[in-house]
């Protein structure tokens, strides 16, 4: 989800804020408020979205796995709950915390925050630590939202933490969720037209050098989005 804060976020500090340190632990109020804010996900999906859903036989019912997904706006993450069959780990934008609706909420979710724009190793290990309790953790290869309605050029994590934790990755495409078409539907009063594509998991395997095999793996991580994606969405992948 890309909501802008009214006003640019406080810093946040991490020694006294251990949910942005630390994987936040799966108890069962957390547990209870996920399945909570699935049933508000798919309540949302019906009152402004329109979906269509492809693949979703391809989805894992349990973990560990790695989902990642092209991202294009605030309805990408309603759609994706709504849809797949299984409680997620999310990974978010730090900038998010400070949000006055959107960071409690995703507190209380946990969320595995990150800092972009560097190598957040606590958010690595977050997610690796997910990973190895069985879980399935959602990231946006690309590492924000897309600014040409298409697939710009993804960042090396999704691949570091699928060599890293040997999960495979299910590719998860969406088409419709930008925030010009949802908002624009919705101020009409009439549900926007999206989709959602699931396809098949795949593991990624180190070829001997690693730097090597994160940009490999890169690439192929986009690649099976952008076959998933019609041509108009594939944006830098259109012809790779």
């Amino acid at each position: 989800m890309q909501t802008q804060p009214s006003s640019p976020p406080k810093p946040v500090t991490d020694w006294w804020r251990p949910e942005l340190v630390f994987l936040p632990p799966l108890t069962l109020p957390r547990r209870a408020f996920r399945i909570l804010a699935r049933g508000l996900a798919k309540l949302l999906t019906f009152l402004f979205l329109k979906p269509v859903i492809r693949g979703v036989e391809n989805f894992p019912t349990r973990g560990p796995a790695l989902v990642v997904i092209n991202h294009l706006g605030d309805a990408d993450v309603v759609l994706l709950a709504a849809a797949v069959p299984a409680l997620l780990d999310g990974m978010g934008k730090i900038e998010l915390n400070a949000h006055w609706l959107v960071g409690p909420l995703f507190r209380a979710y946990g969320v595995i925050w990150v800092h972009r724009g560097k190598p957040d190793r606590k958010a690595v290990r977050a997610a690796l630590e997910a990973l190895s309790q069985g879980r399935l953790v959602a990231l946006a290869p690309e590492g924000r939202q897309s600014l040409i309605r298409g697939l710009e050029e993804g960042t090396e994590g999704a691949a570091f933490l699928a060599l890293k934790s040997g999960a495979p990755i299910v590719p998860v495409a969406l088409t419709g969720t930008e925030n010009d078409n949802v908002y624009g539907h919705m101020r009409r009063f009439k549900r926007a037209p999206v989709t959602l594509t699931v396809g098949k998991p795949f593991y990624l395997k180190e070829t001997g050098d690693h730097h090597q095999s994160l940009q490999e793996g890169t690439q192929r991580i986009m690649r099976s989005l952008a076959e998933l994606l019609p041509e108009s969405y594939r944006g830098t992948y259109a012809h790779k």
